[in-house]
C-alpha cells in the first residue's frame, strides 16, 4: 500500500490556513477558523471518463500518471506498505500500522492517476459513536479494550479501486436433467413386501445464449487495509455519485496508492466477470437438475476507471497484533477484528456446564 497527501492545497479565504474537505458539510472548511471557503468542484458525476482497456494495456502516456508534484516514498518493514507523501516531509511511522521501521524506496514508474473518486460523506463524529457501538456488541471482548479510547485514532483514507465494464455475450451447451419418480418393490426387514417411490433423472441436451453489461465491476487495489474487510462494506455508489477527480475533494486527507495495478486488477476482474457469467447460464439451463455445463464467453466494449474510495480507518495493537475496523465512508457499512477475552469465554462455557448439570440432576431427581 502507498500513501499521498493531496497536492493542491486550498487557503482559506479568512486566515490563509490550509482547508480541507468536510464531509458533514460537503465543501472545503478551514480546521482552524471555521470558515467555509469556495470549493472549485465538479458536481456533475456525468463527466466521469471510462478509459479503453485494450489500449491501456498497451501502455499510458505520461500525462495520465504521476502525482505532478515532488514526492518521496518510504517503504514499511512491517507491513510493506509503500506511502508516497510531499518532498517536504519527513516520515516517522507508518500511517497504517504504526511501526517506525521504515526505509526509502524508489518508485521504478509513476502510477496511474485516479479519474474519478467518491467524496466522504460520513464526519468522523458519527464515525467514532458507530465504532464504540460496534465494539459495545461484541461478545467476550476484553474489559480493557472497551475502556480504552481506541477510537481517537480514527482517519479518514482513500483507499484505490478500479472499475471495469464489459459487454459480454456467451453460450451455453449443457445436459438438462428432468426427475420422474418408479415405484418399486421391496422387502423389510420383517420380510414383508413393500413399495416405494424412487427418483430417477432424464437427461437431455440443450443449449442458449446471453448478453450481460457488466458495469462498474470494483476490484480493490489497496494492501494497506485486509480484503476480507473490504469486501465487507461493499459496495460503494460508483454508479450514481461519483464525481471527477479533483484534488480539493482530498485536501487534508491521506491517498493510498495502488499496489495492485491494472494489469493484475483486470485479470481479478475477468476471473469474476467469468464466475457470474457461469451462474447466470446455469440458471438458464431447463429442468430440474443439470450436468456438463460449459460456457463460451466473449467479451467487447472493455473500459476502466481508477478511482478513489471513502474509508473511515481505526488500525491499533492489542497484545503483540494489529487490528483493523472499516467503515464505508459513504454508505456507514462497518467490519472489522477484534480481541478475544479467553477468560470471559472460559467462565462461559464453565456457566453452560453448570447449567447443563443442575438441569440434568433435576430431571434425575424428577424420575
Amino acid at each position: 500500500m502507498a500513501e499521498v497527501r493531496a497536492q493542491n492545497k486550498y487557503a482559506c479565504p479568512a486566515c490563509g490556513a490550509d482547508a480541507r474537505w468536510d464531509p458533514s458539510r460537503q465543501s472545503l472548511v478551514c480546521p482552524y477558523c471555521s470558515t467555509v471557503s469556495p470549493a472549485k468542484l465538479a458536481d456533475d458525476g456525468s463527466l466521469i471518463e471510462e478509459n479503453d482497456l485494450a489500449m491501456a494495456m498497451r501502455g499510458l502516456g505520461a500525462e495520465q500518471r504521476g502525482w505532478q508534484a515532488e514526492t518521496r516514498s518510504v517503504r514499511c518493514q512491517n507491513c510493506n506498505a509503500i506511502s508516497v507523501f510531499d518532498a517536504k516531509r519527513v516520515a516517522q511511522r507508518c500511517d497504517f500500522c504504526g511501526s517506525p521501521a521504515i526505509v526509502p524506496v524508489e518508485e521504478q514508474s509513476a502510477p496511474i492517476r485516479p479519474s474519478s473518486l467518491l467524496p466522504f460523506k460520513l464526519p468522523d463524529v458519527q464515525v467514532r459513536e458507530q465504532m464504540r457501538r460496534w465494539y459495545a456488541t461484541r461478545w467476550f471482548a476484553p474489559n480493557k479494550l472497551k475502556a480504552r479510547a481506541v477510537t481517537d485514532t480514527v482517519h479518514g483514507v482513500y483507499l484505490p479501486y478500479w472499475t471495469f465494464d464489459a459487454q459480454a455475450s456467451a453460450h451455453w451447451t449443457a445436459e438438462s436433467g428432468y426427475h420422474y419418480y418408479v415405484t418399486e418393490t421391496y422387502r423389510d426387514a420383517q420380510g414383508n413386501t413393500q413399495t416405494r417411490q424412487v427418483q430417477r433423472t432424464r437427461w437431455v441436451p440443450s443449449s442458449g445464449s446471453l448478453e450481460h453489461f457488466f458495469d462498474d465491476e470494483l476490484v480493490s487495489g489497496s494492501k494497506g487495509v485486509r480484503a476480507d474487510l473490504l469486501t465487507k462494506i461493499e459496495p460503494f455508489p460508483t454508479k450514481d455519485e461519483l464525481r471527477p477527480y479533483d484534488p480539493g475533494y482530498v485536501a487534508g486527507w491521506v491517498v493510498e496508492q495502488y499496489q495492485i495495478d491494472l494489469v493484475a486488477a483486470a485479470g481479478h476482474s475477468r476471473e469474476s466477470m467469468d464466475g457470474q457469467l457461469r451462474s447466470m447460464c446455469a440458471r438458464e439451463v431447463p429442468g430440474d437438475t443439470h450436468r456438463n455445463l460449459r460456457v463460451n464467453a466473449r467479451y467487447s466494449g472493455q473500459t476502466f476507471k481508477h478511482i478513489l474510495a471513502p474509508v473511515w480507518l481505526l488500525t491499533y495493537m492489542y497484545g503483540r497484533r494489529n487490528y483493523q475496523v472499516l467503515v464505508n465512508g459513504c454508505t456507514g457499512a462497518i467490519a472489522g477484528d477484534r480481541p478475544y477475552s479467553w477468560i470471559k469465554i472460559t467462565l462461559f462455557v464453565l456457566l453452560m456446564l453448570a447449567i447443563a448439570g443442575g438441569v440434568f440432576l433435576i430431571a434425575s431427581a424428577q424420575r
